[in-house]
């Protein structure tokens, strides 16, 4: 079966040629102007942030020497003992490791909580009172602008050095990040469970438990794996200001110029880093998929 192509006037096809080069000059125009507003900004906080490249080029070089001093000497003729000094200190690095991991983990823990108890107070879509929801979003805004170090600073100075600190610093910031998460999440699931349940009678608890739970689960869950994650890292960089971990065995490194052992800790961290994501990756994927067949 054949079909014939029909072909335009010669004007309306100029007319309509003109119209279509007319907005690819416009869009060609706004990129530009685009990309001159963000060279020009960047250039401008590159002035004011005093980033001098010059500077950077200059000491370069330190940078790679420094690099070559944490580096161990390894021979492939003494492998094993090389590798037996580079980590004289395993089993205390090990158990520090394991220290942070688990104060990423109750950090989580009790972060996801908080955030869980108050993301449906912050849900344009769930909660009717303006100030019920302004107070919870500007509770969890606190929570989630004040970084974990500043937290962990001021509770070293009220209860002492421990990984104590270190939990009740990643708890709070965690509540403000995953409430927010979770309660986008509530704002955009599907209303009409809502209603059918409202329209019965149920109270504001019961249409939670029945009608927004069952959609938002799996949601919450792959974003708390999430932030598990972030907070093994956050975990490492706050135990420098004493709240526990393998945080503060590396920076004791550091300052006694303990070279080999900085690289030693370092590679523990970003083994143990790695392998959590690539963990916590899969899962989320597995909650994502069993929640698409559902």
């Amino acid at each position: 079966m054949t079909s014939a192509i029909r072909v335009l006037p010669e004007r309306q096809a100029g007319t309509l040629l003109a119209s279509y080069q007319a907005a690819a000059r416009g869009k060609r125009q706004r990129v530009i102007v685009g990309l001159a507003v963000l060279a020009g900004l960047t250039l401008l906080a590159g002035w004011m942030a005093e980033v001098r490249l010059g500077t950077f080029a200059d000491n370069i070089g330190n940078f790679t020497n420094y690099l070559a001093q944490i580096l161990p000497q390894l021979t492939w003729s003494n492998l094993r003992g090389d590798l037996a000094g580079w980590y004289w200190n395993l089993p205390k690095w090990l158990a520090l490791l394991g220290e942070t991991i688990l104060i990423a983990y109750l950090g989580t823990v009790v972060g996801a909580i908080g955030a869980f108890l108050l993301c449906f107070a912050a849900s344009a879509n769930l909660v009717r009172s303006p100030w019920l929801r302004f107070a919870a979003r500007r509770y969890l805004e606190f929570c989630r602008t004040v970084p974990e170090v500043v937290f962990a600073l001021i509770f070293v100075l009220a209860f002492g050095l421990g990984p104590v600190v270190g939990v009740m610093a990643l708890a709070i910031h965690t509540t403000g990040a995953l409430g927010k998460l979770f309660a986008e999440v509530a704002e955009n699931i599907d209303m009409k469970p809502v209603e059918g349940i409202e329209a019965t009678g149920a109270s504001w608890v019961e249409i939670i438990r029945f009608a927004v739970l069952p959609q938002v689960l799996a949601n919450f869950a792959s974003y708390a794996l999430l932030r598990f994650e972030i907070n093994v890292r956050a975990a490492g960089v706050m135990g420098f200001v004493g709240a526990g971990g393998i945080g503060m065995e590396f920076l004791v490194a550091i300052r006694s110029f303990y070279y080999q052992d900085i690289s030693a800790i370092l590679l523990l961290i970003v083994v143990t880093v790695i392998g959590i994501d690539l963990a916590t990756e899969r899962l989320r994927h597995l909650l994502m998929s069993a929640e698409a067949r559902h």
